[in-house]
């Protein structure tokens, strides 16, 4: 049973799933950072100053104003934060952008060599085919 898990493990397409899941949770860190440091500044700077991240309503409650969505979670108000939904929309868009560009890269690029090995293929002289080879024994074995 050890053996099999070993074998189990072993394989590419494990291995690659777990590569994958590694630097997806990098990739991930950065698409975050990239729409916190760079796009919500630029999306604050035209829709004069608002900051989605702290955009929330607070359900129920007492008509306690709390100053971000932090430190009403932290008060243990019930927040609507609705401001956080459309900074994971955004995240998700530019995520599904980025992996579209990435694999349209890689497709472009298994085209390009296919199309390269195809043309060595095709460049490549042609030698005799398994019949003709088949005659020649025939014919030199009918010689003696």
């Amino acid at each position: 049973m050890l053996q099999e898990f070993k074998d189990f493990i072993a394989k590419g397409n494990v291995m690659d799933m777990a590569v994958g899941i590694i630097i997806g949770a990098a990739f991930t860190a950065i698409v975050k950072s990239l729409v916190a440091d760079l796009i919500n500044p630029i999306i604050g700077l035209f829709m004069g100053g608002v900051d989605f991240t702290n955009k929330f309503i607070l359900l129920g409650g007492d008509g306690t104003e709390y100053p971000s969505l932090e430190a009403a979670r932290e008060a243990g108000a019930s927040a609507f934060a609705y401001g956080a939904f459309i900074m994971a929309v955004i995240n998700f868009l530019i995520i599904a952008w980025v992996v579209f560009m990435l694999v349209r890269y890689v497709n472009k690029a298994k085209e390009a060599a296919k199309k390269e090995e195809e043309a060595v293929e095709e460049a490549a002289p042609a030698g005799p085919s398994e019949v003709d080879l088949l005659t020649e024994i025939r014919d030199a074995l009918s010689k003696k």
